[in-house]
């Protein structure tokens, strides 16, 4: 008789990726030297096991899409699994990398792939550049979490939510999501400020583009 389904997830360990003490917020310095961290020292562990222990960082792809001056805004709706991020707006498509995303040996870039055709509908190409890292020690539940935020500058606006009664969204500029700032989840706030003290379409990109055709 087969065990109960237990979760692995994939993670790395604090004091590899954080030597020293890092601030809160949204990081974009030593990305080089991360992405090495991410890409060699990363492993899957039970998520029971890390769920609450910081030592670890469950590694989380972020990706914001952006299609000439408007980003893809989302709101989870009461279907949606996290419970805890219900009805709160998100800038970007995101979540754990399991052990069955692994496609081609980078598992960033494939946990990345697997969570944005799960979430989305896009038939436009696209290239993904690396903005940088969230670190946020604020809660229990974020201490635990890595965010590695990628932007996706799309040729085409037309992209839909591909599971409708979890999430909807639309195209907005930063200043016409700006209403919805307070009722966003803490991650997104973060990359909107980034995005918006940047010039919103003048980042620039600070690492290796991942592209898909």
């Amino acid at each position: 008789m087969a065990g109960p389904f237990v979760e692995h997830v994939l993670c790395v360990r604090r004091d590899e990726v954080f030597p020293e003490a890092a601030s809160n917020g949204f990081l974009a310095d030593g990305l080089d030297r991360i992405q090495r961290v991410l890409r060699e020292g990363s492993f899957f562990m039970p998520r029971s096991d890390v769920e609450e222990d910081p030592s670890y960082q469950q590694v989380i792809p972020y990706v914001v899409f952006r299609h000439g001056d408007r980003y893809l805004l989302t709101r989870r709706l009461k279907a949606s699994s996290e419970k805890r991020l219900r009805q709160l707006y998100s800038l970007g498509v995101g979540g754990h990398i399991n052990p069955g995303d692994l496609e081609n040996g980078d598992p960033i870039a494939d946990g990345l792939k697997r969570e944005w055709e799960e979430e989305v509908v896009y038939d436009g190409s696209f290239e993904a550049q690396l903005l940088g890292l969230i670190h946020d020690d604020s809660s229990p539940v974020s201490k635990v979490h890595l965010g590695v935020v990628f932007l996706i500058d799309g040729d085409r606006p037309e992209i839909a939510i591909r599971e409708t009664d979890k999430l909807e969204g639309e195209l907005l500029t930063l200043d016409e999501m700006r209403i919805y700032y307070l009722a966003m989840e803490s991650w997104s706030q973060i990359v909107y400020d980034r995005l918006n003290d940047a010039g919103g379409t003048q980042v620039p990109p600070t690492g290796p583009p991942s592209s898909r055709e």
